[in-house]
C-alpha cells in the first residue's frame, strides 16, 4: 500500500464529546462542548483535558480549578452542538431548557440527562502557544442507576448511543453520520 504525506490532522481520530459544566463568576452554570479527553494514571486513574483559544469554560475553570464532564449522547447533541456553536460570551447561551444539577462531591453544575458525569478537580495546568492541557483528579463519576445492571459493556454504550466527532462531523456510537457541525442545534 503506498502513502503520501499530509499536514496534521485528525480526521481519522474520533472523539467522543463531552459538555463541561462550570460555574461564572455570578454562580451561573455555563456549559462548553469539549472532545479532547482521555485517561491518565498518576497513582490513581485521572482525566487529562485539552481546551484551545481563549474560553468562558476556560475561564472558569481557571477560576475554580474544578468542572464537570457530562458524555454527550444522541439525545442531547442538539443541546451540546449548541453549546459548541454559540460563544460563552453571548449573555444568551444559557436561556435553553436543561435539566441542571449539582455534583454530589464537588460543587460543579452536572446535566441530569447526561448518563454519566464526572466531577473533576484540576491539578495542572499546562499552558501551551494556544491551548491549555489540564491534569484532574476524578473525585466522583454520577452514573446513571440502569447503567449498573447485568448488561455487557456493548450493551451499555448502544443503550446510552455516546457521539463521537471526526472530520467536522458527529457520528453515532455505530458510525453513522449525525450531522456536521451547527446542523443538529436546529432542531432546538
Amino acid at each position: 500500500m503506498g502513502k503520501r504525506s499530509l499536514k496534521p490532522y485528525n480526521d481519522y481520530c474520533p472523539q467522543t464529546l463531552f459538555l463541561y459544566g462550570t460555574y461564572d463568576e455570578e454562580g451561573n452554570p455555563d456549559f462548553g462542548l469539549f472532545c479532547w479527553f482521555s485517561y491518565i494514571w498518576d497513582g490513581e486513574m485521572g482525566v487529562m483535558c485539552c481546551i484551545g483559544g481563549n474560553k468562558t469554560t476556560l475561564e472558569n475553570i481557571r477560576r475554580n480549578k474544578i468542572f464537570s464532564s457530562n458524555i454527550v449522547t444522541e439525545e442531547l447533541l442538539s443541546v451540546a452542538d449548541y453549546m459548541g456553536c454559540v460563544s460563552g460570551k453571548n449573555p444568551d447561551k444559557m436561556k435553553i431548557d436543561l435539566d441542571i444539577g449539582k455534583g454530589e462531591v464537588l460543587d460543579v453544575p452536572v446535566l441530569n440527562n447526561s448518563p454519566v458525569n464526572f466531577e473533576l478537580e484540576v491539578t495542572d495546568f499546562i499552558e501551551k502557544h494556544d491551548g491549555t492541557v489540564m491534569l484532574c483528579k476524578i473525585r466522583n463519576v454520577l452514573q446513571d442507576e440502569s447503567l449498573s445492571s447485568d448488561e455487557t459493556a456493548e450493551q451499555k454504550l448502544r443503550r446510552i448511543a455516546p457521539v463521537k466527532t471526526t472530520c467536522k462531523h458527529y457520528f453515532s456510537y455505530g458510525g453513522k453520520d449525525l450531522g456536521s457541525w451547527g446542523e443538529p442545534m436546529k432542531k432546538l
